[in-house]
């Protein structure tokens, strides 16, 4: 009989980090932090925004932590780039020091897949890299309060855009409403009586007929096609 004890199991892979940030501090800091943790791997820094390409397809990251503001080529440029690269491009987590920076609206539909303050604890830094590693969406609480206030600041939205939900059926319409009011999958499936894993069937549904990249994205289509409206 094979021994199949831990030690001949492949070890996971661990999540390789690119960091995008013009103060040296700040990239120093943020390497040491990540290098300590088991599972992570940086793989690289950069000062700014400027040859992104390059220093992606060489380091390979899983994870981009982008800061926003550089003063060459600045965060919200490089997403972009690093995002309309061909095959399967790396997550990018943006890094702010504002939560009403204004390029966060532009950013997130660019296809960032998170945000999170420089002064954020450690160990949500820790947390921020593994969860956008993994598929997930994020965003800190202020941002979140700051993306809301920002729709509600705006003139009323115009009925509903049939077109742009186009495709969604009513079921997957509700979930879309619960995840754009920051819900996760275990709280919308006791909203609407539903398992967990018919929750992530309906969100993957909705990722795919409308060709987002994460429930980020969610939250700004459902706000932005007038299916939900900030103080609802």
């Amino acid at each position: 009989m094979a021994d199949t004890s831990s030690s001949d199991l492949p070890a996971a892979r661990s999540v390789r980090v690119l960091i995008v940030d013009d103060q040296s501090m700040i990239r120093a800091g943020f390497a040491a932090l990540l290098d300590a943790q088991d599972g992570i791997d940086v793989v690289g820094t950069a000062e700014d925004g400027a040859g992104i390409i390059d220093v992606v397809r060489r380091t390979r990251p899983d994870v981009v932590l982008m800061d926003i503001r550089m003063p060459k080529v600045n965060g919200l440029e490089a997403t972009r780039t690093v995002l309309s690269m061909p095959g399967e491009p790396p997550r990018i987590l943006m890094l702010t020091t504002f939560d009403a920076d204004e390029y966060v609206f532009a950013a997130l539909r660019a296809g960032a897949s998170g945000f999170l303050l420089k002064d954020a604890a450690p160990e949500e830094l820790v947390q921020a890299v593994r969860v956008v590693a993994q598929g997930e969406a994020l965003l800190s609480p202020r941002i979140t309060r700051t993306l809301i206030a920002d729709y509600a600041a705006r003139p009323a939205a115009p009925a509903q855009n049939k077109t742009l939900l186009a495709g969604l059926t009513e079921r997957e319409l509700d979930v879309m409403r619960l995840v754009a009011k920051g819900l996760p999958n275990a709280a919308i499936a006791a909203e609407l009586f539903l398992a967990e894993q018919t929750v992530k069937t309906h969100v993957s549904r909705i990722l795919n007929k409308l060709t987002l990249r994460d429930r980020t994205q969610i939250v700004v289509t459902a706000y932005e096609s007038g299916l939900v409206r900030a103080g609802e």
